[in-house]
């Protein structure tokens, strides 16, 4: 069978999107989603995701980590779709569309290349050690460092996600450098199990955790620079809850395909 695909990108976080809202496809098959994801034997992406029908939404959003298996909230993934639903003409400038973690609104510039995605609130942020944990949709370890631009992400990230601690269900290593008015940010992430160029829920965390650790109150804008371009996190914080949390950034359509599976 032939499947028609897509591939959008939003900072350099890579996925495959696939309509499905005439549910022809059967994504209940790790080894054929890991093998599209595949970036040498397959399309390549750092996720696949489909977008379904939803009783009471303009749809929803099933998305599935490069390995095949089902994830939790992916950020720039859910930009990404959004941008594909325009794109398809499910939806115009506004949405609110079902995903793994709940419902999730959103709105995308009239050009359709720029999301911004409200996100889950948080009200729980812990430390281990001197690294902060909290889940913005996916877990997220939080690590102030220095050097970031040549750090081993990957054998650093790699470490932590398999450490004893986080060995069982994983967690996204974030390493976090302040720069200039925000923070320069590189992701480890479990699933793709490798840096991945940009992690949205990765950096929703880290703009967070930084507004914690600084002790920052109030309506914050954070500007976050990944290695797949900028994003940009905003959100209230009254000591306590974070909320109206909102992860901005770019959702650009790279091409179209089609793939014998």
């Amino acid at each position: 069978m032939k499947l028609h695909f897509y591939k959008y990108q939003g900072a350099g976080n890579d996925f495959i999107l696939i309509d499905n809202r005439d549910n022809s496809v059967d994504h209940h098959n790790p080894k054929l989603i890991s093998g599209l994801c595949d970036r040498r034997f397959g399309i390549g992406g750092d996720g696949l995701m489909l977008l379904q029908n939803k009783e009471g939404y303009d749809f929803e959003m099933v998305y599935y980590n490069a390995d095949g298996q089902p994830s939790s909230m992916c950020g720039n993934g859910g930009r990404c779709i959004v941008a594909f639903a325009k794109f398809l003409g499910v939806i115009e400038s506004e949405t609110e569309f079902l995903a793994v973690d709940g419902p999730h609104y959103a709105k995308i510039s009239d050009e359709g290349d720029w999301v911004s995605l409200q996100m889950i609130d948080v009200n729980d942020v812990s430390k281990d050690a001197e690294a902060y944990v909290l889940n913005t949709g996916s877990p997220h370890y939080v690590k102030l460092v220095d050097g970031l631009e040549q750090r081993n992400v990957y054998q650093e990230g790699h470490a932590i996600r398999n450490n004893a601690t986080y060995r069982k269900n994983g967690i996204n290593v974030n390493f976090v450098e302040p720069m200039e008015e925000g923070y320069f940010v590189r992701t480890f992430e479990r699933g793709v199990e490798d840096e991945t160029f940009a992690c949205g829920t990765g950096v929703t965390a880290v703009a967070l955790a930084m507004a914690q650790h600084n002790e920052q109150t109030g309506h914050i804008t954070t500007p976050i620079k990944v290695l797949g371009g900028n994003l940009n996190i905003r959100f209230d914080y009254d000591g306590k809850a974070f909320t109206d949390i909102f992860l901005e950034g770019p959702a650009v359509k790279v091409f179209e395909g089609e793939v014998v599976i």
